[in-house]
């Protein structure tokens, strides 16, 4: 394999991909001293959709946080999202990210404006309740962290900014479902190339993008990770198609 091939994406874009896919997170904020006796806990977030340096957040009217946005005064926030594999499997997290920044009130009147221009990216059908319960607010990004099974980092704000979701974010979890709920000879097939000390434990297909494909593999009381990078990134479902058949029929290699 060339080694200029790149292997996998990058924090910044797993983030962005993350952020696309995820129905829904939790919004913690840091609230004025005034506001000391608000309660504790977190609220829930509809959608988190980046631009830029932004995130924009979708919440319920009654959000107590947008009514401290609303009242005025720096509000500093966190949002967690916790990107989930669609295929049902003993642990199915596939990585935690938390946004940090301060959050801004979005006026009524941009509000229908910037979610028909959020939608043309970013396609939720919740959109279509801002205005009807639902409002937006913007987040502005201070810092960023994604945690994996391969560890916690992280990512730089321009860096996220600069990154895209990846092509196939839209289509993976229908992949995943499919290729696990009817493809079982196929997954077979590329169990064959998982190193040897977890050769014989049940793979599961946990992510997909242009870069390759990676399985979590239970192996009596724990799950480990193990990615199949393609030959070269794809940028084409038929490409995608034809690049995991390739995998499975390619010889074995990477022994422990």
């Amino acid at each position: 394999m060339d080694v200029n091939t790149i292997l996998a994406p990058c924090d910044a874009e797993l983030i962005q991909t993350a952020c696309r896919r995820a129905h829904s997170g939790t919004l913690s904020v840091s609230a004025p001293d005034c506001a000391a006796t608000e309660p504790k806990g977190c609220d829930s977030v509809g959608m988190v959709h980046l631009f830029e340096s932004d995130a924009f957040l979708l919440v319920p009217d009654e959000t107590p946080a947008l009514r401290l946005v609303r009242e005025g005064g720096d509000v500093t926030a966190m949002v967690e999202v916790i990107d989930v594999a669609p295929v049902r499997m003993r642990e199915r997290v596939r990585s935690l990210i938390w946004l940090s920044g301060t959050l801004h009130e979005v006026p009524a009147r941009l509000e229908r404006d910037l979610a028909v221009e959020i939608a043309g990216d970013h396609p939720d059908e919740k959109l279509l309740d801002v205005g009807h319960g639902y409002s937006l607010m913007r987040m502005a990004l201070e810092s960023a962290v994604i945690a994996t099974s391969t560890g916690a980092g992280g990512v730089d704000v321009d860096a996220l900014a600069a990154a895209s979701p990846d092509l196939f974010w839209e289509f993976e979890n229908d992949w995943l479902v499919h290729l696990d709920a009817d493809h079982q000879d196929l997954i077979c097939q590329l169990a064959q190339r998982l190193p040897d000390h977890v050769r014989g434990g049940r793979a599961r297909p946990l992510r997909l993008d242009r870069f390759g494909i990676t399985f979590r593999v239970e192996v009596g009381n724990r799950d480990e990770d193990v990615r199949m990078p393609f030959a070269r990134p794809v940028s084409r479902i038929p490409e995608l198609s034809a690049a995991i058949h390739s995998l499975a029929l390619h010889p074995c290699f990477g022994e422990d």
